[in-house]
């Protein structure tokens, strides 16, 4: 039979044990978790691209096709090759696309071709029998014109892009000085301009934000914004940055001029646009209007000439 005292000090054991469990579990409640204390020093990355896991049949394609087409993605690497200015078109297009499956996207435009091309031998096969050869040259053209179709959307992509930075400049730029001027440091004014505006370029700062955010020196962060990116105003802006922190100049007139360049640069090629549509419209004026004028003025008297005769 348990005495008093042993039966006790099982008792006080066992609520010892138990009092220690609740305080363990408190304590580890109240500490912060490990991304509670990263993510708001790493907020402005952006996350991971997921690729969701295909289903069902697609899934099937995918383990049937897939070694096909990075095969055939590969043979096009080695045939069209400008691996580096692909790149580079990514970089500034703000794709999310790597090489290799920008490379897939070409095969499977190219593919395409190849099919419309193909349904139409095969039509032109049923109803006028003929020599293949032609036909077969003609799908193996209608493949590369897919794929040069990609890249050349890549290219317009490109473009588009480029061409809203373009726009949005002045106003970045304008929004960054008065930030810098009104005592805000070159990285919290970029903060603010980021957090309170939206387009190419603001996202374009986002992701310099996020890189200085992580440990890259502010200079180096924007002198590596003007490598790679395709236009000279914002490399000029960048490069103007870095020096302008590593030297110490003022931020805010250097942003002013930058911005009343561009807009001068704007300005002047809005008018040169419009002297290249003066001259087009011409075109209709001269061929179209002016002989319906000439026209309507001489054929009454010709008619009155022919009945005089």
């Amino acid at each position: 039979m348990v005495s008093a005292a042993a039966a006790g000090a099982l008792l006080g054991l066992t609520a010892a044990l138990g009092l220690g469990l609740v305080v363990t579990r408190v304590v580890a409640i109240r500490r912060p978790r490990l991304e509670d204390r990263v993510l708001p020093y790493v907020r402005d990355l952006v996350p991971a691209r997921r690729t969701p896991a295909p289903a069902g049949s697609r899934a099937t394609a995918v383990v049937v096709f897939g070694p096909i087409l990075r095969r055939a993605a590969d043979g096009v690497e080695r045939v069209v090759g400008g691996a580096t200015s692909v790149r580079r078109r990514l970089v500034r297009a703000g794709s999310p696309l790597t090489l290799h499956e920008f490379r897939v996207q070409q095969v499977q435009w190219g593919l395409v071709g190849f099919a419309l091309a193909a349904a139409y031998g095969v039509l032109r096969t049923w109803t006028r029998p003929g020599n293949p050869l032609p036909l077969l040259l003609a799908c193996v053209g209608a493949f590369a014109c897919g794929v040069l179709l990609r890249d050349n959307r890549l290219s317009a992509q490109v473009r588009r892009r480029e061409a809203a930075m373009l726009a949005e400049f002045p106003a970045v730029a304008e929004l960054l000085a008065l930030s810098v001027a009104a005592g805000e440091s070159p990285v919290g004014a970029l903060d603010r301009v980021v957090r309170r505006s939206g387009g190419e370029l603001s996202r374009e700062l986002g992701d310099l934000l996020a890189r200085i955010r992580t440990g890259q020196p502010v200079a180096v962060a924007f002198d590596g914004l003007a490598a790679t990116t395709g236009l000279s105003v914002v490399a000029r802006f960048a490069h103007g940055v870095a020096v302008a922190i590593e030297r110490g100049t003022p931020l805010a007139d250097v942003l002013h001029a930058q911005a009343a360049d561009v807009r001068e640069a704007g300005r002047r090629e809005l008018i040169e646009q419009a002297a290249r549509k003066e001259i087009a419209m011409m075109v209709p004026v001269v061929f179209l209007v002016l002989p319906t004028t000439v026209l309507f003025a001489f054929w009454p008297g010709l008619i009155g000439l022919s009945l005089s005769y």
